[in-house]
């Protein structure tokens, strides 16, 4: 048995987090239900790599994530830190101090309440464990989607999942307004100061030290603010104590901070930002994925999703679809050694994964994310060169018309639909993008195919999102079926997906403008950021080390390129 633990830090990572468990969790409820596709009850899934078995207290078998969640305190809105399935701690109300004669002043906030969605998951668990109905409220189902569409404060508010008492860590003794720690300098020594890191890394060994054989760490973090640095030394922590497990990071960054009033002094410090956080992740992770858009609204997604970029409920439910298919292989059943699989294809172990796209020719660690959703139905013809072009980049800060014969990447394709709405066999798609690559120019030097039957099931707490042309199946039509501009899961329950990892030169803008900006800004004579970075705990020394990091990585992808900047 092969293991993943996954670790999720800050606010807008952890809402990409609560729908990418949705996702496992409605997937783990179809496979139990004789209603429900057949095709659900054969995924050739394996959910014990995210997985893991347990019982509480009192005997009750449990079934939770593998999962480290770090965020503000406070952040978990109605939900205990210790979840929902075990006990609570003892309690150390002051009140109970016998030792304390004196008078005692408590002043204590209002819990946050439950919403709809949350009140109906109780309800429906309180019915299941009594066999009863008396006493309980009946939810509508349009009723909760109304409550979440438009009243979601915390990502716990559309969570699903019961999580472990160690899984939920909260970061508390800031002493910040969660708006001004807000780069990397804040957060470092978060991790390092009075007992987080301690905690911290006490829970991450819970999970790694039960697993039979962890595979690796899948670990999605917050890039715009303090959280990168309490990331960075976690990080070089994990580095250090468990440095033959391979670290996959996604750098997740929300549309809104990119819309932040910035000043010259904020602009300084955003850039350096930016550079020092790229330069430390790059030395403690064998592969980086940066995800997050300044607008999912204004690219091509906009064909087949009507999306509110304020609402991070929204835009973070299109990552965690994305993330969700792009490492679907590494929880494909194998297949026997003399028989294909028809349910799933292209099965790939954690180190496989992330070498095949960053151990490849140039070396290169930064991988872009490509999705298509829905995927566009299989038309049978030859020509296939619209399905590629159908998939669209949530990484920011590439040269979109790049061309590179060296590049690498690993597909993944499940659901896929004929036109005509009849679901696409295993070897169909594996023909198809076969077909569809013969007829571009621009193939890669290497493709890694995935794919699988079982389509993304659309969970009740998804955001109302898809346009009115995508079918209850996810099938793109011609024309629209409904007058409504957005469907919710009560009107679309699956769709097929596609999505890529893709190591190219694509990738030079987001590390050459992280390169000029470090030169610029903090090594150079006179640069402006020097007393900054001084500030941050980085000396001259450290900073030119990580510019030479940097102008490495530039170097691998076009060499000409960094051979004409340092002759200029």
């Amino acid at each position: 048995m092969w293991e993943v633990v996954t670790i999720q830090v800050g606010g807008f990572a952890n809402f990409i987090g609560s729908h990418f468990w949705n996702f496992q969790d409605d997937l783990l409820g179809l496979a139990e239900d004789s209603h429900a596709d057949p095709v659900y009850r054969n995924q050739s899934l394996n959910m014990d790599v995210l997985y893991r078995a347990g019982e509480t207290q009192q005997g009750a078998s449990t079934y939770t994530p593998r999962l480290l969640s770090i965020d503000f305190q406070g952040s978990l809105g109605s939900l205990s830190s210790r979840g929902s399935l075990y006990n609570s701690a003892p309690s150390s109300d002051p009140l109970h101090i016998s030792t304390w004669t004196g008078d005692v002043s408590r002043q204590v906030s209002e819990p946050h309440k439950k919403n709809l969605f949350l009140q109906s998951l109780y309800e429906e668990e309180l019915e299941k464990s009594t066999s009863s109905v008396n006493g309980t409220h009946k939810f509508k189902d349009e009723e909760l989607v109304e409550c979440l569409q438009s009243g979601v404060q915390f990502w716990t508010d559309f969570s699903k999942v019961h999580y472990h008492p160690q899984s939920l860590y909260e970061v508390s003794g800031l002493y910040v307004d969660p708006e001004d720690f807000n780069n990397y300098g804040i957060g470092k020594g978060v991790f390092s100061s009075g007992l987080h890191g301690e905690e911290i890394t006490e829970r991450l060994r819970f999970f790694v030290e039960e697993c039979d054989c962890i595979q690796g760490i899948q670990f999605i973090v917050d890039d715009s603010g303090g959280f990168t640095g309490v990331a960075s030394d976690f990080l070089e922590n994990i580095a250090d104590e468990y440095s033959n497990t391979p670290v996959l990071l996604y750098t997740a960054r929300s549309p809104g901070s990119y819309t932040r009033p910035v000043s010259r002094n904020n602009s300084i410090l955003r850039s350096l930002h930016d550079a020092i956080s790229f330069s430390k992740f790059s030395s403690y992770c064998n592969l980086i994925v940066p995800i997050g858009l300044p607008s999912i609204s204004k690219s091509k997604a906009t064909t087949t999703l009507n999306i509110n970029d304020e609402n991070l409920f929204h835009c973070s439910g299109v990552y965690a679809a994305a993330l969700h298919s792009t490492t679907l292989p590494l929880r494909f059943e194998p297949p026997g050694p003399a028989v294909e699989s028809q349910y799933v294809t292209g099965a790939l172990d954690f180190n496989r994964f992330v070498t095949t796209l960053a151990g490849q020719g140039r070396q290169n660690i930064l991988a872009t994310l490509d999705v298509a959703m829905p995927a566009p139905p299989l038309t049978g013809n030859l020509d296939q060169h619209s399905f590629l072009e159908s998939m669209y980049s949530l990484t920011p800060e590439l040269n979109e018309d790049a061309e590179d014969f060296q590049a690498v990447e690993s597909m993944t394709v499940h659901g896929a639909l004929h036109a005509g709405g009849n679901r696409a066999s295993i070897l169909e798609v594996k023909d198809s993008i076969s077909s569809a690559y013969e007829s571009t120019s621009t193939r890669p030097l290497f493709s890694h195919l995935s794919a699988a039957l079982c389509p993304l099931p659309i969970p009740l707490p998804f955001p109302s999102m898809f346009r009115n042309r995508v079918s209850q199946s996810g099938l793109l039509l011609d024309k629209p079926i409904s007058w409504s501009q957005s469907k919710s899961s009560l009107d679309v329950h699956s769709i097929p997906m596609a999505a890529r990892l893709r190591s190219s030169n694509a990738v030079l803008p987001y590390i050459e403008k992280r390169l000029g900006n470090l030169r610029k800004l903090g090594i150079q004579r006179g640069s402006p950021g020097t007393s900054l970075l001084r500030s941050w705990g980085l000396e001259k020394e450290e900073v030119e080390d990580m510019g030479e990091v940097l102008s490495k990585m530039v170097q691998a992808l076009n060499p000409r390129l960094e051979e004409s900047s340092d002759s200029d």
